[in-house]
């Protein structure tokens, strides 16, 4: 296998522990597979270490580290420690206050339009946290279980590798103050997050791609499943179809 411009920057990404969890392990299997690859990083790793080991290390002079500590340390301020206090309560009552209201304001009674909207919100934090995977694995004989007596049901669990969109894994998010679990599916470099919600919490879907995000939500049971992804809505209507044909965990 022939390394490509991609190969090397995604080389680089995983030297620096920049990949997630599901690009980590995809990465992994392409340098098994790639004996140029695996030499380029050997290449990388040692030329690394011959700077570390070999280049001087600037060292910050005693004036500049006088300088940065006394910026990093706060003058000292004679004050009343009860007004001050208080202060911080009444700081700490208003944003609970304002942080209550805001939840009601997108989940509350009778408003349930933003649940796609808090889904993606999930979906996009999960790609931006160095860990976006509670519990990392490709076999569903694991992950379903890993919810069981952390959530009140586990969602329904499908391999759906032959189609194209292996299980990476899966995570709990929350939605409103409710706990609930997301599945991570994979299709080429794209993630898709699918949580289960109680099937009552029925919202209008999007017609348009929010924030470059496609959302399609189906009903099974109980639970009603929403995918969220940046795969084309096709691509992503196609995964909701597969999923549905599933054969569940025996």
């Amino acid at each position: 296998m022939t390394s490509t411009d991609d190969d090397r920057l995604l080389l680089n990404a995983y030297i620096d522990g920049e990949l997630d969890p599901a690009h980590a392990l995809e990465f992994e299997q392409r340098l098994a597979a790639s004996p140029g690859l695996a030499a380029e990083l050997a290449r990388v790793e040692a030329l690394r270490r011959a700077m570390r080991e070999r280049l001087p290390r600037d060292t910050a002079s005693p004036q500049l580290r006088r300088r940065v500590a006394a910026l990093a340390r706060p003058p000292f301020i004679a004050t009343n420690w009860g007004a001050r206090w208080g202060a911080m309560a009444a700081s700490i009552a208003v944003a609970f206050v304002v942080g209550s209201a805001a939840t009601y304001l997108a989940v509350g009674p009778g408003d349930r339009a933003p649940v796609a909207e808090l889904l993606i919100a999930n979906h996009m934090r999960a790609l931006m946290a160095s860990q976006p995977i509670d519990v990392v694995s490709s076999d569903r004989h694991t992950v379903k279980p890993w919810f069981n007596g952390k959530l009140p049901q586990s969602p329904r669990v499908v391999d759906l590798a032959a189609q194209g969109f292996p299980l990476v894994g899966g995570r709990i998010d929350v939605i409103g103050l409710t706990p609930v679990p997301t599945l991570v599916y994979r299709h080429r470099l794209h993630l898709i997050s699918v949580t289960a919600l109680p099937a009552a919490q029925h919202a209008a879907i999007p017609r348009h791609p929010l924030d470059g995000y496609n959302v399609v939500e189906w009903t099974d049971g109980p639970l009603a499943y929403w995918a969220v992804s940046d795969l084309a809505a096709p691509e992503l209507e196609g995964f909701a179809k597969a999923f549905r044909a599933g054969d569940p965990e025996p």
